[in-house]
């Protein structure tokens, strides 16, 4: 790969994720603290994005790999979520903040995946060179959170108006991006290709009906960490509470480098175990730590995250990869995205805020974490009880090789 390729993709990655690490882990924070919108409400928003997820597919499989090269559809729709998030920014009542929030969703989440088809199709060794590409879209990420937590924006609108010029120059810079044009021009589509029913059919087999399932629930405690984490340290008193929040980004990145090494020891199935009692212990962790003698705990929880996320999601993708035919690979895929960030996310968020909710503080103000805390970590165990009772595969099919 030449040098001016991979700064190309590796800025566009960089700035993709800054973009959404500039609000997504401390909006919780601000609607909260600055706007006084209730628990249910900012579970409602943070609904919005599973709701973007879930329709996303549409956008991609119907418009954007048909119609408009990759990089303009970019261009387009981060031209149009800065202006969005100058809206939001100056929005303060839910209505109006939730009709522009929404709005935003359904123009980002299609560039997750429209950054990754860009790379994929501009580099000549995709499975070599894209995790080198990639990784800096956990950096951008990384970087917009300290940026957040070092002028201490975690209260404040000018998060927006940080991800509103991060967007703009992105919606420029793509304009620059190595010309890809629409690689499905004039084929047919079909609802079934676009809602990846050709992978339904592995419904059918236990194992992947009991994985599919077990995906939806355990992303309904996992929920309760993107939208509560920040605002329960924050409550809590903890200094920088992003800052620190970002070290479960770079545990995700150190994980994902041994993730080969676990793979080959344990296997699917057990990957999968450890990620969701990871799950359920950072939950507990919350629970029971405080900004004493017990705020090891606290860091723990968010250190936990790179298993958390690495552990299930990453070995799910191999899992699923392994099991779809040629044909269905990609609508397999599809499935499960539909699952986890769709569906699953989406009950989480509106559950997260009906109990934040419930156990608020007499006095109106403070919350009693460690009765909501519970209730995600009690849900995490049992959906791992459901799945290591429930499935079961050959040994053989378990400990697929990965790469390192």
């Amino acid at each position: 790969m030449n040098l001016k390729l991979r700064f190309q993709l590796s800025t566009m990655m960089f700035l993709n994720y800054f973009i959404w690490g500039a609000w997504y882990v401390t909006m919780g924070t601000y609607l909260g603290s600055t706007l006084s919108f209730s628990g249910a409400e900012i579970g409602v928003l943070f609904g919005a994005v599973s709701v973007a997820a879930l329709v996303s597919p549409f956008f991609v499989g119907m418009i954007a790999d048909r119609f408009f090269a990759t990089e303009k559809i970019l261009s387009f729709l981060h031209f149009i979520g800065g202006i969005l998030f100058i809206l939001i920014a100056n929005a303060t009542e839910f209505s109006w903040f939730y009709l522009f929030f929404q709005i935003y969703m359904l123009c980002f989440m299609p560039t997750v995946a429209l950054t990754n088809s860009l790379s994929f199709r501009n580099l000549k060794d995709p499975n070599g060179e894209f995790p080198g590409i990639r990784v800096l879209g956990t950096l951008g990420f990384i970087a917009a959170m300290n940026i957040i937590s070092h002028f201490e924006l975690e209260e404040s609108e000018m998060m927006f108006i940080l991800a509103a010029m991060s967007s703009f120059a992105l919606g420029f810079f793509s304009l620059f991006l190595p010309k890809t044009p629409p690689k499905e021009k004039g084929q047919k589509v079909t609802i079934s290709d676009v809602l990846g029913l050709k992978a339904v059919g592995l419904l059918k087999e236990k194992s992947f009906l009991i994985f599919f399932i077990a995906s939806v629930l355990i992303c309904i405690p996992l929920a309760f960490y993107y939208a509560w984490a920040n605002p329960f340290l924050n409550e809590l008193g903890m200094e920088k509470a992003a800052s620190k929040m970002s070290w479960g980004q770079v545990s995700e990145t150190l994980f994902l480098l041994v993730m080969p090494f676990f793979f080959r020891k344990l296997g699917v199935k057990w990957m999968l175990v450890v990620a969701m009692i990871s799950w359920g212990l950072r939950y507990f962790l919350f629970a029971f730590g405080d900004l004493g003698g017990l705020e090891w705990m606290l860091y723990g929880g968010i250190i936990l995250h790179g298993i958390c996320y690495d552990f299930f999601f990453v070995t799910g993708q191999i899992y699923v990869d392994n099991k779809a035919g040629e044909e269905a690979k990609g609508a397999a895929q599809g499935l499960i995205t539909f699952a986890t960030y769709g569906l699953g996310m989406l009950i989480g968020s509106y559950i997260s805020g009906w109990i934040v909710d419930y156990y608020i503080a007499a006095d109106g103000l403070a919350h009693n974490w460690k009765e909501i805390w519970m209730v995600p970590a009690l849900g995490a165990m049992g959906v791992l009880l459901l799945f290591v009772f429930f499935f079961t595969e050959k040994s053989e099919e378990e400990k697929v090789e990965v790469n390192a």
